[in-house]
């Protein structure tokens, strides 16, 4: 069973990847983050979009898709809850 989900993310790639590290160990492969080693569960590919505009700051912007293989629904929704949490930002 495969799951697949495109997110647009407003995040630096250097920002994205630091919090990735959070979620689990992965590869780097160019645009293509990975679960290591043989039969890798799951796939990320960063694609830039241009900057987005907030007033006059300057925003990165990047499309995230997510490619998982292989696991069930359960552990598919357990590896999105766990992105979903590493990538959570605090406001105040």
């Amino acid at each position: 069973m495969s799951f697949h989900r495109t997110l647009e993310m407003t995040i630096s790639r250097e920002e994205f990847l630091r919090l990735l590290a959070a979620v689990g160990p992965f590869e780097a492969d160019g645009d293509t983050l990975c679960s290591p080693g043989p039969g890798r569960a799951w796939a990320i590919r960063l694609v830039a979009l241009p900057c987005g505009q907030v007033g006059r700051v300057s925003v990165p912007r990047h499309r995230v898709e997510i490619v998982l293989e292989g696991d069930s629904e359960a552990e598919h929704a357990s590896f999105m809850a766990r992105f979903t949490r590493g990538f959570l930002r605090g406001g105040g």
